[in-house]
Parts: structure tokens; sequence; C-alpha cells
């Protein structure tokens, strides 16, 4: 029961909402305009709904393209994504021979070093 009040007093409060908003002249004239324009292209299209139907089918047309668009660009990023999953242990494994590769070169140069300094002296 107390819900069908509720819903009463919120219609109630909506429509005075309105009837105070169009106290302003550049309100109601707003709406005047808006008003004859909707009414206007209702016209339009219940005598041409042809034209309706074509506008309908267009706007169809480029909002599937642009859900394809969507949709591929968001394939090519998962794909990219699971690449570099999959590149990049191979990078980090890369990265750890050549820093061991670099170590194991370094101690045979100081080797060389070495051995050469013993010659010499």
């Amino acid at each position: 029961m107390g819900n069908s009040k509720l819903g009463k007093f919120i219609l109630l409060g909506a429509l005075l909402g309105g009837a105070a908003a169009l106290l302003d002249r550049t309100t109601r004239n707003s709406l005047m305009g808006t008003s004859k324009k909707a009414a206007n292209e209702i016209q339009y299209y219940a005598k041409n709904p042809e034209t309706l139907k074509q506008k309908l089918v267009d706007q169809k047309d480029k909002f599937q393209a642009a859900y394809e668009q969507l949709s591929g660009d968001v394939s090519y990023i998962k794909e990219q994504v699971e690449e570099l999953k999959a590149l990049t242990p191979q990078v980090k494994e890369l990265v750890t021979d050549t820093k061991e590769t670099f170590a194991d070169s370094k101690e045979e140069y100081e080797t060389i070093i070495k051995d050469t300094q013993t010659a010499t002296s």
C-alpha cells in the first residue's frame, strides 16, 4: 500500500516540477520548438516510410561496421598479448644466457691478461 502512494507522489512531483519549469518563457519556447520539430518529423516519416526504413538500415550498417572493426581490433590486441606472453620467457632466457656468456668471457679475458703479464715479466 505504501508503494502506491510513493509512486503517486513521485508522479505528482514530476508534474509540478515540469509545470514550474514552463513558467520560464525560454523553456516554453524551446519546448514548443522541439515539439513542432518532432511532430513535423513524425508526419514526414508517416508519409515516407521507405525513407525511415532506409535511414534505419543505414544506421544499422554503420553500427555493424563499427562493431566488426572493434571486434577485429580486440582480436588483434589479444593475439599480440598472447604472443608477448609466449615471447617473454624466451627473451628472459636469452638475456640470462647473454649475461652468463659475458661473465664467462670476462673470466677468460682476465686469465689471458694474467698469463700475458706473467709471460712478459
